[in-house]
């Protein structure tokens, strides 16, 4: 039993204790005939009369000082729209940007953006962004922007602005409408806060003080803005978004052809004021960008993000129950696949689906995600109903309780599907734990999941705190993960296992130098067999440092002890034919890694790695990097690499193991855009190419041309290539 008292004094602390003295709010005016033109230019009189948030705190390099480059926002605002004007210091006109494609990366570039927590539930926000382009970004967080994981920028939404420079400063207009939020009817009050990033005088500024220590975008950290009346009711319109997609497609293999025609959509229905409907039918992701391929040394499987637009709205109410990185239950990125005869991930079609999901008041929110897949008789892969309900309460300040049910379910009678694969099902509940300032953060969760004829047992478990401060850091975690226990679809590494693990930091922060903030960390990881007598089957004791630099540069250094007990033999190389390295043995292995990443604020920028030392039986050298070359404003070019040389004993196989991932962006102008990525593995025995040229000709609305062709890499003979044409138009009735 895990002991919770000596905890609780802490907590109470530190509820207690949050910055009382940072709390800044100002008021939103009413104003009744307003006919702005977001052009960014702040000509219109009515600016004068609005309050501002401003007086922004430095938050890198110190967090401790008035912002040497201030940003004044105002605000005010109609039964329509929230109309927003920035005015944002600047040392010259020296700006880097990225690109002038929608939705960019924040990080490394000039650009301020907005968040709105409409519910005042320090978990969730609304976020716009602009930089001195007037290039803009949406997003959604959630989580209470404590990891990187709730920062979403796949959520799109209709809305205007644009921004103009002048010497020494930018402005920008916004003008959002009430319906792109969701809030409560009579509304007074949203908490907000805000942050720029200035490559100039490199400094990120925030108008909340925020302690460096937390993410720029936590939720904890948040000031009022204040209606001048209540708002009123939230008239998110009927968005309607079909889609045309014309394909064409060979697969060289087996010498067959495709052209066909597709036809299909989405529709968005507002319920209440907290509520989204979203429908799909006969969905198509064929402009949707294509996995990275990640080169894999380990005996299981990878996770890769979910990047489809309908599983993204609103996901942290679906994914983020259990362990995110050992036992998820729910991953949508399994809808959708299946596996064939000969045990192959091939695409399985969706015929449609519906997703439910919001706020049914200020505590309490709900998901209900329901997907019919189709049949594939050839296959052997059936008609499966998907379906997840989610339902989460806020508990004490940032807190909350959720609890699923998960069903996957064919409801005919296939002859080719066994018993057990008839339905798989869960039901589980989550505590989730945050502080008033994220100083705790942590969780407590149990699932079960249920199979024809076997459900006893099936459990999986676990629990992890987490204590971040300016100078020490903390996180341990524990997972049980029982044997039978399964979800078709979750993501389960592996199962029969108690995992344990912790981390211990101790950070400085110099006073002078070019050193920002270094820390040391010990880190070890555990993993012990439940069907074997409690086995210690695997470990790693990592002692790392890390350094970051005023330039934003970072260096870090790390050295790893590790034990394998393998169960099964295994080949890490993946060598067609290769004798496995023995099963049933242990494995003891060190090595030592070092890592730098340049200034990203720079037009070329670069990052390197790598790693060297024993490897199972034999011996691991590593290398990855990314590169970057901006010709700003209009063209982004990257290039990722990994090279892994396994070199084990005679007989077994070693290898020299590549991944090359060139990129190149182009961005016209801010509607039409192009994007062509190369991916080179030898691992994976392709090479691929993927070309997108995208027209957005009307808000939300988009022409797409995009061209995909693989390739074996060692006989470089064709693989499979196709084109599509699609065409999307976002209706608003």
């Amino acid at each position: 039993m895990i002991r919770a008292l000596p905890v609780l004094p802490l907590l109470l602390c530190a509820f207690l204790s949050f910055g009382q003295d940072n709390y800044k709010s100002f008021t939103v005016k009413y104003l009744t005939g307003s006919n702005i033109i977001p052009d960014g230019i702040l000509d219109e009189p009515m600016w004068e009369k609005a309050e501002s948030a401003s007086e922004f705190w430095e938050y890198f390099p110190l967090d401790s000082i008035q912002a040497r480059q201030q940003s004044d926002i105002k605000m005010f605002y109609d039964d329509k729209n929230l109309y927003v004007g920035i005015t944002v210091d600047a040392a010259g006109r020296d700006y880097a940007i990225q690109s002038l494609k929608r939705d960019f990366r924040a990080g490394g570039s000039d650009n301020i953006s907005l968040m709105f927590d409409t519910f005042s539930d320090g978990q969730n926000a609304f976020l716009f962004g602009t930089n001195p382009y007037g290039v803009r970004r949406e997003a959604l967080i959630s989580g209470g922007g404590t990891q990187r994981s709730g920062f979403t920028t796949s959520w799109d939404v209709k809305w205007k602005g644009d921004a103009k420079i002048y010497d020494n400063y930018y402005t920008a207009e916004m003008v959002i409408p009430l319906s792109s939020f969701k809030f409560k009817e009579g509304t007074k009050k949203w908490r907000f806060n805000s942050y720029r990033f200035d490559t100039q005088s490199n400094e990120t500024s925030t108008w909340i003080k925020i302690p460096q220590n937390q993410l720029v975008f936590g939720t904890a950290f948040m000031g009022d803005m204040i209606f001048e009346k209540p708002l009123g009711k939230s008239k998110t319109p009927l968005a309607i978004i079909p889609y045309v997609n014309a394909i064409s497609q060979k697969n060289f293999e087996t010498d067959e052809g495709l052209n066909n025609i597709k036809f299909g959509g989405d529709a968005k229905v507002a319920i209440g004021t907290g509520l989204n409907l979203d429908v799909t039918i006969n969905p198509d992701f064929s402009n949707v960008e294509v996995d990275d391929i990640v080169t894999n040394l380990t005996r299981f499987e990878i996770g890769l993000p979910e990047k489809r637009q309908f599983f993204i709205d609103n996901s942290d109410l679906f994914s983020s129950f259990g362990d995110s990185r050992d036992a998820n239950p729910f991953f949508s990125r399994r809808i959708g696949i299946a596996r064939d005869t000969a045990d192959n991930s091939i695409e399985n079609s969706i015929i449609g689906g519906i997703r439910l999901s919001g706020k049914l008041s200020n505590n309490l929110r709900v998901g209900l995600l329901n997907i019919q897949t189709d049949e594939d008789l050839e296959n052997e892969i059936p008609s499966n109903n998907n379906t997840m309900l989610a339902i989460q309460q806020k508990v004490f300040s940032r807190s909350n309780v959720g609890m699923f049910f998960i069903n996957k379910q064919s409801f005919e009678d296939y002859n080719f599907v066994e018993r057990e694969d008839e339905y798989n099902r869960l039901l589980g509940v989550d505590y989730n734990l945050a502080s008033d300032d994220n100083t705790w953060t942590g969780k407590f969760y149990m699932h079960k999941s249920f199979r024809p004829d076997d459900n006893v047992g099936n459990f999986s478990s676990g629990a992890r705190l987490s204590y971040n401060s300016r100078n020490y850091n903390f996180f341990g975690k524990g997972v049980y993960i029982d044997e039978d226990f399964s979800s078709d679809l979750g993501f389960i590494r592996r199962t029969g296992i108690f995992k344990g693990l912790a981390s211990f930091e101790r950070a400085f922060w110099p006073e002078q130098g070019n050193i920002q903030t270094h820390s040391f960390r010990f880190s070890p990881v555990a993993i012990w067999s439940l069907e074997d007598d409690f086995k210690n089957t695997d470990y790693d004791l990592r002692t790392s440092w890390e350094a970051k630099f005023n330039d934003t540069s970072e260096l870090g250094v790390g050295m790893t002890n590790s034990f394998t007990f393998l169960f099964d033999e295994f080949d890490p190389t993946g060598t067609d034919g290769g004798i496995p390295i023995p099963g049933n043995q242990n494995y003891h292995y060190n090595s030592v890694e070092a890592g730098y990443e340049s200034d990203q604020r720079k037009v070329f920028a670069y990052g390197l790695g790598t790693e060297v030392g024993r490897f199972f039986n034999g011996n691991r050298f590593s290398a990855e990097g990314g590169l970057t070359l901006r010709f700003q404003p209009k063209v982004f070019i990257s290039l990722l690499f990994n090279y892994d040389q396994i070199s084990l004993p005679d007989p077994y196989p070693s290898a020299d193991i590549w991944l090359v991932s060139p990129k190149i962006d182009i961005t016209f102008s801010k509607s039409v855009f192009w994007s062509t990525l190369v991916q080179y593995s030898n691992q994976r025995d392709n090479l691929g190419i993927n070309s997108r040229l995208q027209w957005r000709f009307a808000p939300l609305s988009d022409l797409f041309i995009v061209y995909n062709d693989n390739y074996f890499v060692n006989s470089f003979q064709p693989r499979n290539r196709s084109i599509n044409l699609k065409l999307t138009y976002w209706l608003n009735i």
